[in-house]
């Protein structure tokens, strides 16, 4: 199937690597324009530039909300509106709290939780213009289980967790669904602060044989589809939702 998301005017944050970058190509791929707000431009121009003029490309650090303000404002400019907001920028920080930097803490907090409220203070009016919308927030199976040494990264992604149900709910009214995604493993560097933590890839890939009932990672094509999904119409009717696509970690 071809052209589910035609028409579709789409922001997302975070999508120069890994599961954005994936997310972006899956989106043009189905008919829908997009703007790519990243911290890293040159690494977001290239996506753009590999996919033609579907994509337009906007240097935003999150924890900015005037940065965000002035994304949104810039999106929404050259996509004459807005349809679907993904929130998939996000860091990772691991350590024991009692070793853990608070700047680090801060930084997490701001980029993971604080930058989902920017990005949907300022976005939620165009969403209500369009009189339908999506918002996907990317949380992780560790804001639903944590696991020692990633507390701060934990905390944030169930923060993102919380934040996507209430959100559902006090937007619903006005048709704009809110869904957050939670990957579990997936082979991209954005885990390394984790897998050095661990012990390195090895350790990694033996947790991983251990936990996860598929027994691998998954690739960040095979999450990109759920994006896609829940920016099309065929998820008309799904909001307040947390998915998981996780081979089976966390049931």
């Amino acid at each position: 199937m071809t052209g589910r998301l035609q028409g579709k005017r789409i922001v997302i944050t975070g999508a120069a690597t890994g599961i954005g970058r994936e997310a972006v190509r899956h989106f043009v791929r189905e008919g829908a324009r997009v703007v790519i707000a990243d911290l890293n431009e040159a690494e977001a121009r290239r996506v753009a530039d590999a996919l033609g003029g579907a994509c337009h490309v906007v240097r935003c650090d999150v924890g900015s909300e005037e940065e965000v303000k002035r994304m949104i404002a810039d999106a929404v400019g050259w996509l004459g509106g807005l349809d679907v907001l993904a929130n998939n920028a996000g860091l990772q920080y691991a350590g024991y709290v009692t070793d853990f930097d608070t700047a680090l803490w801060d930084r997490l907090m701001a980029i993971n939780v604080r930058a989902h409220f920017f990005t949907a203070k300022y976005a939620v009016p165009h969403l209500r213009k369009s009189g339908r919308g999506s918002i996907i927030n990317t949380s992780s199976v560790a804001g639903q289980r944590g696991a020692p040494g990633v507390t701060g990264y934990s905390t944030s992604k169930g923060a993102v967790i919380a934040f996507s149900i209430a959100l559902a709910l006090e937007l619903a009214p006005d048709n704009i669904r809110v869904n957050a995604v939670c990957p579990g493993w997936v082979d991209t560097p954005f885990n390394a602060p984790a897998i050095n933590f661990m012990g390195g890839v090895k350790v990694q890939d033996a947790m991983i044989k251990a936990t996860v009932p598929m027994g691998r990672q998954a690739t960040p094509d095979e999450i990109a589809p759920l994006f896609v999904y829940l920016a099309s119409d065929e998820s008309s009717y799904m909001t307040a939702k947390v998915i998981g696509i996780d081979g089976g970690a966390y049931s």
